[in-house]
Formats: structure tokens, sequence, C-alpha cells
């Protein structure tokens, strides 16, 4: 069995157990992409996807996801090299004369999904529960509320294992920024959303975070994916908020909440995670974005345990974290 079968099992078997037998995440259909997407094998220097790649650099290597298309526009200035051309061409050309840690540092104050391979360390296989001295407490109603504001795979996937466990969960977005997942995946964006009730608001406008904010305190739960800047852009402060209410917040980060600020998408923290094969010296990737479907299973079990209990808390489902935790498996890879 893979690391990754293996996390997930353990994860789901979990999740079995907190709602008694209720819910069977491999029959959600929500943990892979395949048929939704073209995706090529797995075992390459590019994922399956496209749009990352592990590459070469002076003193390692690393990944860089180009998913967006402001990253692509950011590549110049993070290799420091002129504007025109092919991004992929001049991370060629002029990553390998680069060192690592100048590289990921670079990447982090241009907001650039980039990181050294296997540069985090593992830690705890679950997401890490926070409580502060002074959060709310209280218990969770019969039919626990949740509000569902990630978008992408790895939180909506958490939504939709609450779903399932038979909490309500609202799925809120943004009128000017929707989900992407609606358009590029819209069969996987029904898997993953489909027994979430919606609701849409103007996110930039004062009465429409006014909104939200009610939302989430009339909430036992809610799910983000959204770093800490992006949550204060449209009024959020769920620490304030959590002394308010008594609330489980998963915050699914791409490095955890020590590095909440920092960018990263799927494929790029799993490889920071070290969730990657080798071969003649080589990384290459095991799969397609594997920290999504890990970290949204891990969040939604760890959301799970604090339903029944007083306090709940932050939920720091960290992506590369959890990656690096998954390839620490015993399970050898391919097996």
């Amino acid at each position: 069995m893979s690391p990754i079968a293996a996390a997930l099992r353990v994860h789901s078997q979990e999740i079995a157990r907190l709602t008694v037998g209720r819910v069977d995440v491999a029959a959600l259909g929500v943990t892979a992409r395949a048929g939704e997407l073209p995706l090529a094998p797995p075992g390459g220097l590019v994922s399956p996807n496209g749009a990352c790649r592990l590459f070469r650099v002076a003193d390692g290597w690393m990944a860089l996801n180009l998913a967006r298309d402001e990253d692509r526009d950011l590549v110049p200035a993070w290799l420091g090299c002129d504007f025109g051309g092919d991004p992929w061409d001049l991370v060629a050309t002029h990553a390998p004369e680069r060192r690592a840690q100048d590289l990921a540092d670079q990447a982090l104050l241009l907001g650039l999904p980039a990181c050294r391979v296997g540069e985090v360390a593992a830690g705890a296989p679950e997401p890490r529960r926070i409580v502060g001295p002074d959060w709310a407490t209280g218990a969770t109603r019969a039919v626990p509320q949740v509000i569902d504001l990630s978008a992408l795979w790895a939180g909506p996937l958490c939504g939709a294992i609450l779903a399932a466990a038979g909490c309500e969960v609202t799925k809120v977005e943004s009128v000017r920024r929707p989900d992407p997942t609606r358009t590029s995946t819209p069969a996987f964006h029904a898997r993953l959303n489909a027994a979430k009730a919606e609701l849409a608001l103007d996110l930039a406008d004062a009465r429409g975070q006014a909104q939200l904010r009610a939302l989430i305190l009339d909430a036992d739960v809610v799910i983000t994916s959204a770093r800490p800047r992006g949550l204060r852009a449209i009024g959020l402060d769920p620490e304030a908020m959590l002394r308010e209410r008594r609330l489980t917040w998963v915050a699914i980060t791409g490095y955890g909440l020590a590095a909440a600020d920092r960018v990263g998408f799927g494929d790029d923290t799993a490889a920071a995670g070290g969730l990657v094969g080798w071969s003649c010296g080589e990384p290459r990737f095991l799969g397609d974005a594997l920290s999504d479907p890990l970290t949204g299973v891990a969040a939604a079990a760890a959301a799970l345990r604090t339903l029944p209990a007083d306090r709940a808390g932050m939920i720091d489902a960290g992506m590369a974290p959890i990656a690096a935790a998954a390839a620490l498996s015993p399970a050898p890879v391919g097996a």
C-alpha cells in the first residue's frame, strides 16, 4: 500500500468511527479527480495536471506551481532575469544557478507557490487543535451548522464529509470570485458541494461582510482556505470571533498557521512535505495534488472530534505538514 493510500485509510477509518459508520469517505468520490480533467500518469517531473514542476537548483531540488496566470507573470522577477519568453524555459535556464533558500525567500516575498523538496519536517499525522484561554465555550447544536468559505479541493472536501455526517453545511462564495472548480471541473464540484446549501455574497461590500460575520457567529464550524490577509480583507478576525462564539474554525493553509501567509497548493505542498518518489537521484510526482485529499480528510476527522466537546477552537490544517506525515508512512511506495 502506498503512503498516500495508507494515510487516507487511517483518516477515513477514524471518520467512520466518529460517525458510527454513517460516512464512507471512499463512496463519496471526492478524494480523486481522475476523469474530471486531463491527467498524465504520475512518476515524472511534471505534475499529472501539468501545473507544477520539479527542477534542479544549485544545491538541491525545488517545486514551483504555476496554476495561476498571475504567477506565470512573476517568474522573471522571482529569478531576477529579463522578462519575456515561456516561464518554464526561464526556470530551466536560470534556476540551476540559484540556491534553493534564496529562491524560497524570494517566492515568499512575491507570493509564489514554490518550495524546496522535503523542506517540511513531519509532525503529528493529524492537524493541531489550538484553544485560547479566553475563547468561548458551549455546546454544539444537535445538527451542527457549518459555514464553508473554502474553495478548490481540500476545504470543500472537508465540508462534503461534514455534510455526509449530518451537519447542515452552507457554501458561501464571493460573487466576484466564485470557486474556480465550478467551471474547471463541474462534475467534481458537484460531488464536493451538492449536499450543501449555497449563498453568494459581495464580500468586497460592507453589507456582504456583515452578513458573513453574522452567519459565522451563528455557526458551530467554519472552514476557510484563505490566508490571514485574505480573511482580513473581508472583515474576518478568527481569534476575535472565537472569543465571541464557541466555534470549530478549520483553517486550511499551505504550511500551517505558523506560516499562514505563505502560498501553497496541492502539488507543491506535497513536494515540500517530501511526498515524492525518487528515481536515479531525482524526485518524481506520486499523484495528483496529493496534499488536497490528504488534508481535506484529515481536517474533517479533526473537526468531527471537536463537535461533542464544550470547547472547540482552531484546527490548524497545514497541507505541507500533513503531506510530510504521510510521507513517513511505513508502507513502502509502490507496494
